[in-house]
């Protein structure tokens, strides 16, 4: 069963907006390029950057706690460093996030956005080379179109991909057939990576990243019909390699890889 990759998105700030790629490199044993390397303290979170360590998403400014973290629409240059983001009702915002005065000033953009949803200082953190991955090994995530067109042809209404805030987006899977390659390799692109584990989902798949409402309870939509949270999989990456919108993403052999 081979699929094609259908999108490839990055999250350079934990929770904020999606960013849609045409292509990515991956790196052995390494997250997806540019992905959640920075995350807003909802107060103090405990985060040392001279130890990072993982930190559980309820420490921070994410849609699961926060819906109205979809109002800002963030946009990273990687090339220069340079953040903007906009927001109805506030005035635009450009500064550096390679430097503390423009993080600081992000984090100040952002209290006037969320006013009283912000139960703690709002803190823009980051160390060199750790990532603020939900799960401490969900280096790469995958989500299959066609478990979500399920999910949708079940609820009879439509759920938008971006909702699951995924590294890649395969078409041609059947639906839910991931759900059993736990410890086999896939082909994405010229890259090989092995499944690591289902994604547990939480609220944050609750809320519509257009209009930053909670509108569906989906968490309790997949154990109602399927008898569990999963929606994705968590991916290791064993042979760096290119890939790119259109390449092919091969189901794994029937036998786990030892």
């Amino acid at each position: 069963m081979t699929g094609h990759v259908a999108a490839l998105y990055r999250h350079p700030i934990k929770g904020f907006t999606p960013e849609r790629l045409n292509q990515a490199m991956l790196s052995v044993g390494q997250p997806f390029p540019c992905d959640r390397m920075w995350a807003v303290e909802n107060g103090p979170s405990g985060f040392d950057p001279a130890a990072p360590a993982f930190i559980p998403k309820q420490k921070f400014a994410v849609l699961m706690a926060i819906a109205h973290v979809a109002k800002a629409r963030t946009a990273y240059d990687e090339a220069t460093g340079i953040l903007r983001a906009t927001a109805q009702g506030q005035p635009d915002f450009e500064g550096s996030m390679a430097d503390a005065p423009g993080r600081a000033a992000f984090a100040a953009w952002l209290t006037a956005l969320l006013g009283d949803e912000v139960r703690g200082e709002l803190k823009v953190i980051q160390a060199p080379g750790h990532r603020f991955i939900d799960h401490p090994l969900g280096h790469v995530s995958i989500i299959n179109l066609a478990s979500l067109r399920d999910l949708e042809q079940k609820i009879g209404r439509p759920v938008d991909p971006l909702r699951f805030r995924a590294n890649l987006y395969v078409e041609g899977w059947a639906p839910w057939a991931e759900m059993d390659w736990v410890g086999r390799e896939l082909m994405l692109g010229f890259a090989r990576a092995k499944v690591f584990k289902p994604i547990v989902r939480c609220a944050a798949i609750h809320v519509d990243p257009e209009t930053a409402e909670r509108d569906m309870d989906l968490v309790k939509a997949l154990f109602d019909n399927y008898g569990h949270m999963f929606c994705g999989i968590y991916m290791h990456v064993t042979d760096a390699g290119q890939i790119t919108v259109g390449d092919a993403c091969t189901a794994p052999q029937m036998e786990p890889v030892r």
